[in-house]
């Protein structure tokens, strides 16, 4: 259902990430609902480019709400749209110059290997930066825990 491996749920379980809530007789894993939901908080997280300390840090704080996290997922999926949309903007025009029989210009070509490039490197400073803002509102409300008496 989850799309994970059984080796990967088991290796969850061992570095205490992930753990089903309970067992059948037989020793097979059985996982309710809100198990799926910390599941999709793993995921998402590490979608994020979050490492499996780092998130299992995260959940522990509750540094994150469920919310948030579906909020993140949006975000990110439509700025591949957005990405994707350019892309392939850009591999029309050039379709176009080539039917045409005109060729690419420099720029064009330049342009369209550009974007190629940012297709790869974006998703990464991205994510960056989505979770050095998250760091930052952790901060805030942090600073506002602590002035409360």
């Amino acid at each position: 259902m989850t799309g994970l491996t059984v080796r990967t749920l088991r290796f969850y379980d061992q570095i205490e990430l992930f753990s089903p809530s309970g067992q059948t007789d037989s020793g097979h894993r059985l996982y309710d609902e809100s198990d799926l939901s910390r599941l999709h908080q793993i995921l998402t997280l590490k979608e994020l480019g979050l490492s499996l300390e780092e998130i299992k840090e995260t959940l522990s704080a509750k540094q994150i709400s469920p919310l948030e996290m579906v909020t993140l997922q949006k975000q990110r999926i439509k700025e591949q749209i957005r990405r994707q949309q350019k892309l392939l903007e850009q591999l029309e025009h050039a379709s176009k110059l080539l039917i045409g029989k005109k060729g690419l210009t420099v720029d064009d070509f330049t342009g369209l290997l550009q974007a190629m490039k940012m297709e790869f490197e974006k998703p990464v400073l991205e994510r960056r930066a989505s979770w050095e803002q998250h760091l930052d509102r952790l901060g805030s409300l942090l600073e506002q825990g602590e002035d409360e008496p």
